[in-house]
Order: structure tokens, then C-alpha cells, then sequence
């Protein structure tokens, strides 16, 4: 099974401009709400890419079924941890040149015992779990320590993935064992303390989280495609030529990718191809709809992996 763990669900505002006037006057051409979150749209993927997914973490008794619907609607199995309050929601303003503008909220706390319940769910999902990937931020009320301490009840022979910030993926990284982290290359040099111009930086810089215990790094590097490595083997991907119509959810649908390559025992090469073509097959969609399987077949026959 893969499972996947979403601490804090967000409703996706995606709002599109001709142009983002700061301090004028702006109207709306478009605009979408969507019911998401990062591992959500992760277990949304892999449902796309036609693999069983559950999916858990935290939910908020205002709009809740909503978000239960959509994961329904994309058969997707769920059983979450009840909030009172509501979601955060998150505004994506895209313009006309894909330039994308993000203004996130925090949305409701969540208390010690709710937080104590979700560690207690993990632990028995977990035990039937092949694959987890925990991913996003956290909610009010809850510390960068709740990453190890999800983590640490998660059985060892359990490949887990995280997508996380600084703080929350050095948690989880002091507490066990990652089988691979997904930084863009903003989160890379964040966490490195070093500038990755090329490559070579890329991979350089990624042994930071190889120091800190990760395994593999996969680097999501835009229309620039991805790099995927070890710390002994390296591979990139370049993305294919497409029209971009919004960059969200790009990063989950590379990591739902993953996961099926790995369910399938894909080699590392395959691993990358799969991912940047989920990744590339999600910016063709707009707001923050995720990839479909045609489109990905489309991008994956035109990508190519090269060995570093």
C-alpha cells in the first residue's frame, strides 16, 4: 500500500489575472477552488496513474466532506482526524505569464490529543504500508518535532518520502531513516546554506541531506526538469516543451510518480523519467488540477534520463 500523510489540508484559491497590478485595482478572469493538500494531491496522482492509494492526516469539520468528496471522486481511500474550525486557505494568483503569487493562511489549531490520535492512526497504517510519503506544512499548534515523532512510529522496512521545509524535514531526518526528500532548488539551497547554479552544484549540495540522514534526493528544478541521486549515482531529466498554464502541484504529481516507480521496483533512471513526466504532464493543466494519465503517456515517450 502506499499511504500518505497530510497534516495540514488547504483550500486552493487559484485566481487568474492579466496582470498582478500590486496597489491598483485587479479583475478576476478566472478563478478555481480546489479541496487539496500536499499529500493529498500525491494520493490523487498515484490514483492516476491507476494505483490503490490511502491517504490520512488532519481535517477540519468546516468544509471537511468536501475534501472527502474530491478524494472519492479520484478513488482515493481516506480516514482522517477530525479538527474543529476550518482549513487554511491558500490564494494562488497566476497572470498571464505563468508567473505564479501565493499569499497561504494557517487555518485552524489542533490540540496535543488530536495530535497524539493521528500518531496512533500512522502507527496502524503504516504497518500495511510499502511506500508513505509525509508532505506540506503544519497546522496551528503543532511543531516541527510532530515530523519525527509520525515518523518514528512507522515501521523501519517502510520506504518514506517527505517534501518538506527546513525545520520540519530535520525533525523527521533525526528520527529514522528517508528513503528520498523532494526539495526545488529554492528548499536545496535553503537547507544546504550554498548556491546550486549547475548541476554539479545540485548534487554537491545534496549530500547536506544525505549528511542529515536522507537516502536519494530528487531536485525538482521547473522546465528545467529534475535531478535524481544517491550520492554515488546522479541522472538528470529535462523536462519536455509544453504550455504552461499553472506550476501547482507540479512537485506532488513527481512525488506520486515516484511512489509508483518504486511499488514497481523501477531503477532510479526510471524513477526520474516517471517523475518529471507527472511533473511536466501537471503544469499543462490549469489552477491546481493534477496530471492526467494521456497527457503523462504524451510527455513520458519524449523524455530522456542522462547519467551525471
Amino acid at each position: 500500500m502506499i499511504l500518505t500523510i497530510c497534516p495540514n489540508p488547504s483550500i486552493d484559491c487559484t485566481i487568474e489575472l492579466d496582470s498582478l497590478n500590486v496597489g491598483k485595482l485587479n479583475r478576476i478572469a478566472n478563478k478555481v477552488e480546489t479541496y487539496s493538500g500536499k499529500a493529498l494531491n500525491v494520493a490523487i496522482g498515484v490514483a492516476r496513474l491507476n494505483e490503490e492509494c490511502f491517504t490520512t492526516g488532519f481535517m477540519f469539520e468546516d468544509h471537511g466532506r468536501l475534501f472527502e468528496h474530491n478524494l472519492e471522486k479520484n478513488g482515493v481511500s481516506y480516514d482522517f482526524v477530525y479538527n474543529k474550525g476550518s482549513a487554511r486557505v491558500n490564494y494562488k494568483i497566476i497572470d498571464k505569464k505563468s508567473m505564479l503569487t501565493e499569499i497561504n493562511d494557517k487555518g485552524g489549531e489542533v490540540s496535543e490529543k488530536k495530535q497524539r490520535e493521528l500518531i496512533e492512526k500512522v502507527k496502524v497504517l503504516s504497518e500495511k504500508a510499502e511506500i508513505l510519503v509525509m508532505s506540506g506544512s503544519l497546522p496551528k499548534g503543532v511543531s516541527p518535532e510532530f515530523y519525527g515523532e509520525v515518523l518514528s512510529v512507522v515501521p523501519e522496512n517502510v520506504k518514506v518520502i517527505i517534501d518538506a521545509e527546513k525545520e520540519n524535514a530535520l525533525c523527521a531526518l533525526k528520527t529514522r531513516k528517508i528513503f528520498m526528500v523532494k526539495p526545488n532548488l529554492t528548499e536545496l539551497e535553503k537547507f544546504s546554506g550554498e548556491k546550486a547554479e549547475t548541476l554539479a552544484d545540485m548534487v554537491r549540495c545534496s549530500k547536506k541531506y544525505m549528511e542529515a540522514g536522507a537516502e536519494n534526493v530528487l531536485i525538482s528544478m521547473g522546465a528545467e526538469g529534475a535531478v535524481y541521486t544517491d550520492g554515488n549515482e546522479s541522472f538528470y531529466c529535462k523536462s519536455a516543451s509544453v504550455a504552461v498554464n499553472s506550476t501547482v502541484g507540479a512537485g506532488d504529481s513527481m512525488i506520486a510518480a515516484a511512489c509508483v516507480a518504486l511499488k514497481h521496483g523501477k531503477g532510479k533512471a526510471e524513477l526520474l523519467k516517471m517523475s518529471v513526466a507527472a511533473g511536466t504532464a501537471a503544469v499543462t493543466t490549469s489552477g491546481t488540477n493534477l496530471f492526467y494519465k494521456d497527457k503523462y503517456d504524451e510527455i513520458y515517450s519524449k523524455i530522456f534520463v542522462e547519467r551525471l
